[in-house]
């Protein structure tokens, strides 16, 4: 008997969803695309690509170009919904996850600060075997990705909801993170420069950032190398508060000596 409308539907946004990522990560991977070219890579019609592309250009995902798209424009001071961040980059970010999700131990307490990249640390630690973790974190994304696990214990800041990245932020916040401590901090950011240090777009998510680096022994800052030399708003901490820098191996071999030039252990991945 063939499925029903209702139920095949669920599958259908999936994959709709699915391509459309990797479209998005294509477009950056080769600088631009034409619609027949995508067309022909995905095996549907210029008609379904028009309409991918017209939707990923209203979300900011990618450049509308005549015949075809560009990636979008670089990431400024402007606040990203993360919505958008995870489509781009996702291969990166993968990687990163799984290097900085090894870095776990068990037993310990890890803070996973909100963002595209955080959450995939999330999504490795579902799959790994511990025998007890504690996960403190301001994101609703990453709390969901690691609730029902009866190993992992997570832990939920309570404050403000910013919409743009599912964090809680605000002094609510902090009251709750003061009373905690933990072995490790992986901190995503929104820009890191050699001399300005390490940004976010909010002032709130900054400051709450500055204490999740107090209250952690070692702090691990977890990014796309598109974030290198980019500067946001407000500033988190200089980069010689960083024990930690992953990253992909696309990043700039100057900026990379700069971060080693300042006793940060950088991994590229």
């Amino acid at each position: 008997m063939s499925p029903s409308p209702s139920s095949s539907a669920p599958t259908k946004r999936l994959l709709a969803e699915e391509r459309r990522r990797l479209i998005v990560e294509y477009v950056e991977t080769q600088g631009r695309a034409t619609v027949d070219e995508l067309a022909g890579r995905f095996g549907i019609s210029a008609v379904t690509i028009r309409n991918d592309l017209e939707q990923l250009a209203r979300s900011s995902a990618i450049t509308r170009a005549h015949g075809g798209a560009l990636p979008a424009a670089p990431a400024s001071a402007h606040d990203t919904p993360l919505n958008i961040k995870e489509t781009r980059y996702h291969s990166q970010k993968l990687r990163i996850g799984q290097a900085a999700a090894a870095l776990i131990g068990d037993g310990e307490t890890v803070i996973l600060d909100s963002g595209s990249t955080t959450v995939e640390i999330a999504r490795q630690i579902r799959q790994m075997k511990f025998e007890s973790l504690t996960v403190i974190t301001n994101a609703l994304n990453i709390a969901l990705e690691l609730s029902g696990l009866s190993h992992i214990r997570v832990m939920m800041l309570g404050g403000l909801l910013r919409g743009t990245s599912y964090s809680l932020v605000g002094p609510d916040a902090e009251q709750a993170l003061s009373k905690l401590s933990a072995d490790k901090l992986f901190l995503g950011v929104d820009g890191l420069d050699p001399v300005i240090g390490v940004t976010t777009p909010d002032p709130l998510e900054a400051s709450l950032n500055a204490l999740m680096i107090r209250v952690s022994r070692e702090t691990i800052a977890v990014f796309d190398a598109s974030k290198l030399g980019q500067r946001s708003l407000s500033v988190i901490t200089p980069v010689q508060q960083l024990h930690r820098v992953i990253t992909d191996t696309s990043a700039e071999a100057k900026a990379v000596e700069s971060l080693r030039t300042a006793g940060v252990d950088v991994t590229l991945v």
